[in-house]
């Protein structure tokens, strides 16, 4: 007679069932999560002619891994990523945060101020992902290129 094991001690054969089912889970399928599907905005320049667009603009901006140049209703522009923002019950109560390309400071932008948003830099992580780079790491060993590592490729 052997002992228990440490699963069996714990509970955790048990926890493989699905309460409501009562039905074995199979772990493979609770790895698998669907994932987002990012809008090709580069070059995009919204029309914002009502406050909806404007918001609706600036969350995708938000989602946006490239930068944005926002035109302020006072003419001046920023170029830059847009890392933050909150979505308050009014324009004025709403802003994006900006890490402009030419500066360290963090701006603060109010959704009221801003006039007209165009997707201007190029998205770095457009196109990429792990299976893209898996499938080009292994086109890359089957035709014989030497000297290949596990490294990320460069975002330039």
């Amino acid at each position: 007679m052997s002992a228990p094991t440490h699963a069996e001690r714990h509970g955790a054969v048990s926890a493989a069932l699905d309460p409501k089912t009562n039905q074995k889970i199979d772990p493979e399928t609770l790895e698998v999560a669907p994932g987002t599907v990012h809008d090709r905005v580069e070059g995009w320049v919204p029309e914002l002619a009502t406050e909806n667009e404007l918001r609706k603009a600036l969350e995708k901006a938000f989602d946006y891994r490239g930068d944005v140049t926002i035109t302020k209703k006072n003419g001046s522009k920023i170029d830059g990523y847009i890392f933050d923002r909150v979505s308050g019950a009014t324009l004025e109560s709403s802003f994006v945060r900006v890490l402009p390309r030419d500066s360290n400071q963090r701006v603060k932008i109010s959704y009221a101020e801003i006039a007209a948003l165009a997707f201007s830099g190029r998205d770095p992580a457009a196109g990429k992902s792990w299976e893209a780079w898996v499938r080009k790491y292994w086109e890359k060993k089957s035709s014989g290129e030497g000297n290949l590592t596990l490294q990320p490729d460069s975002l330039e």
